[in-house]
């Protein structure tokens, strides 16, 4: 009996033990799902849908047609001028195909500019990208490999370490760099190293150098784990940039060493005789003293206070040279220093969101090109500071200011780029753009020193704010 009594007695005690862990499993089940759409959540969301006729038949057009199509605004574009009161002389226009060298496009588009004004335009000079690349490319494998070797007493997980290995290598990049390169290794005509496909492509070149990175980077990690001597680690680093440069060669083109060029005017004719150069005299002749020093870049963050500079760490072009400094400016402060540039006739690097609101076959930006709001029944309200927060909205495009138009109290109306997508492209190689379109997707500008009030110099020269290459503002690297 007693036995009978502490066998049902068990089992009870079992019974409740699985009661309450089903109800546990159940509750914890209910917790664990609250945050995904439930049944009565979807029922929710499918009743609130419009079912007019209208609505229907927007349906139809929409699943039929390119959105851009039916949300763009026909009228706006009566509001675009192509005539500008304050302009820069014209250049030709280049093209970067399917690369992201924009930023060495409007860099060297600036060189050009300065070498014609110079010359008071009876000289004209077309700068090789692809030699310039070769060079960025080789520097950013070695940035790489060095940033591995400075950080191998870090975790392979770390934030640091990660950013070289997640992108050993990129084609992105800022005016900052080509000042480096330039200063450093000299610049050569287009015709001594024109455009190969690879440098016309990136992306597969990309690929297989960033592979081999990769592989380099958890090597040296390793040499410096084992605490092999410097001396050989150094070595082997140079070794594998051998291999970088072989690889290069074969995609972009042996860097041309020395060559023979005459100078000549927009029209084609000569100016003067042919002479030898190399990269470092040519540079002599075309641009003629350091770069560095002789400009800021100023940035509009709205995140951030104004009048304050920021350094961008580890997110340069060479290992040796300067990190992205920045003084952040409001927008009517930056405008005012690119009009002062313009009137004197000197172009400037400068960098936007340009995907946002582009009417593609016009060439024009402006805010109200495209009414998606009014298409999908809803509203878009994020300001600057929420869309670069979120990263909705960045710097992803270098172009050349060339142009303003002011209203008469010195207002700018519209402003005008060079462009690197081809002579067809836009407004013969430019894009138009309103000004309310550029105070909201205009980001950073280099603007000479001369054009920049002293109280701004001195703000520039503050000790900078560091912050880190993986900010949304960064992130793109144009």
């Amino acid at each position: 009996m007693t036995n009978q009594k502490t066998n049902n007695d068990m089992k009870k005690i079992i019974v409740s033990v699985c009661l309450l862990l089903a109800a546990t499993a159940i509750n914890a089940q209910k917790t664990c799902k609250d945050g995904g759409i439930s049944a009565t959540m979807l029922q929710e969301i499918m009743k609130a849908q419009p079912s007019s006729t209208a609505e229907k038949a927007l349906a139809n057009a929409i699943a039929q047609n390119k959105i851009d199509d039916l949300a763009k605004n026909y009228r706006n574009a009566s509001g675009m001028t192509t005539k500008f009161n304050v302009e820069t002389p014209s250049q030709s226009i280049h093209d970067q195909k399917s690369s992201g060298r924009c930023w060495m496009f409007s860099g060297l588009n600036v060189l050009r500019a300065n070498f014609a004004a110079a010359h008071d335009q009876k000289q004209v000079v077309d700068f090789s990208q692809a030699y310039l690349f070769f060079y960025d490319q080789l520097e950013k494998a070695n940035l790489m490999l060095q940033g591995s070797i400075d950080n191998a007493s870090k975790p392979i997980d770390d934030e640091r370490v990660q950013f070289f290995f997640k992108n050993p290598i990129n084609d992105g990049g800022t005016f900052c760099g080509v000042a480096d390169l330039a200063e450093k290794y000299g610049l050569v005509p287009m015709q001594a190293m024109p455009e190969t496909y690879n440098s016309d492509n990136t992306s597969r070149m990309a690929r297989i150098i960033s592979s081999k990175l990769r592989e380099y980077g958890l090597e040296l990690r390793g040499m410096v784990a084992a605490k092999k001597k410097d001396a050989a680690i150094k070595q082997r680093k140079t070794e594998m940039l051998g291999t970088i440069y072989h690889i290069l060669a074969l995609t972009l083109g042996e860097p041309t060493k020395e060559f023979s060029y005459t100078f000549r005017d927009s029209k084609g004719n000569a100016v003067g005789e042919a002479k030898t150069y190399t990269p470092k005299s040519f540079y002599d002749a075309t641009v003629g003293s350091k770069l560095n020093g002789t400009f800021i870049m100023v940035m509009n963050d709205p995140r951030r206070p104004y009048h304050k500079t920021y350094e961008v760490d580890y997110d340069r072009h060479v290992y040796d040279g300067h990190n992205w400094k920045y003084l952040n400016l409001p927008m009517d402060e930056i405008a005012q220093l690119a009009i002062a540039s313009l009137k004197d006739g000197h172009k400037m690097y400068s960098s936007y969101d340009v995907g946002k609101q582009l009417d593609r076959k016009l060439g024009y930006m402006d805010l109200d090109n495209y009414d998606y709001g009014t298409l999908f029944g809803t509203t878009f309200p994020m300001n600057k500071a929420d869309r670069i927060a979120t990263f909705d909205s960045g710097s992803t495009h270098a172009m050349t200011l060339t142009a303003v138009n002011l209203d008469a109290n010195g207002k700018p109306t519209e402003w005008k780029v060079e462009n690197s997508w081809g002579a067809s492209y836009g407004q013969a190689g430019c894009l138009i753009m309103s000004n309310r379109w550029f105070n909201e997707y205009m980001f950073r500008l280099v603007v000479n020193k001369k054009y920049v009030p002293a109280k701004l110099q001195g703000e520039f020269d503050q000790k900078p704010v560091m912050v880190m290459p993986e900010d949304p503002l960064f992130a793109d690297d144009l």
